[in-house]
């Protein structure tokens, strides 16, 4: 997928977070670093298609044909902390419930996946009764193992401890080659990986 953002602009009220922003996003991995408060979640969530600019264009290319605003949800997959899960359900109910509007990779099972983030042993409790990093492993999963051309991470590493942090970079190794990735941080060991850096202080 292309992402492709035209002198793009985003304000609240009469506070403009960026300005000018023209930039191409292709199927490399990408990341938007700035202070806090500098506009970079926005400007995710933009990219994701949930949040509309107020000048300029953001445009989602696929196959050489430009998905419609409407359609860029199916293509697009957002980890970031303030996403809420469903907590009344299981791990098992949540990731057949995700499954059933947005597929996951080919070939993966709702099992393989809990066991891959290491929480088989509580795949029958309620989300409810999850621990923070708990928590965020089940987001990211939901992310990355969608079947989406475009994985957009806000702070991923988000209460995890060493552990989870390792998880989260064999993921990113083993499941997100030959995909547009774009993580929203100010913490290397979010994105290390990503060939492109991107200061939206630059922008304002």
């Amino acid at each position: 997928m292309t992402i492709q953002l035209h002198n793009a602009g985003k304000r609240y009220n009469r506070d403009w977070i960026f300005r000018n922003l023209t930039y191409t996003f292709q199927t490399e991995a990408y990341a938007i670093t700035g202070p806090n408060g500098s506009g970079k979640s926005t400007l995710l969530q933009i990219l994701s298609g949930a949040v509309s600019v107020n000048e300029g264009s953001c445009s989602h290319i696929l196959n050489n044909t430009t998905v419609t605003a409407d359609k860029v949800f199916n293509y697009t997959s957002l980890c970031a902390p303030y996403l809420e899960l469903v907590e009344e359900f299981t791990l098992t109910e949540f990731l057949s419930f995700h499954q059933s509007f947005k597929p996951f990779l080919g070939g993966l099972t709702i099992d393989f996946i809990i066991k891959k983030i290491q929480l088989e042993h509580t795949k029958s409790k309620k989300i409810s009764e999850y621990s923070s990093g708990m928590k965020q492993r089940v987001k990211l999963a939901q992310c990355i193992f969608s079947d989406t051309p475009a994985v957009l991470l806000d702070e991923p590493c988000t209460n995890l401890d060493a552990a989870g942090i390792a998880l989260y970079q064999e993921l990113i190794a083993d499941y997100c080659a030959n995909r547009l990735v774009i993580v929203s941080s100010n913490d290397q060991t979010e994105y290390g990986f990503c060939e492109n850096v991107i200061d939206i202080t630059a922008y304002k």
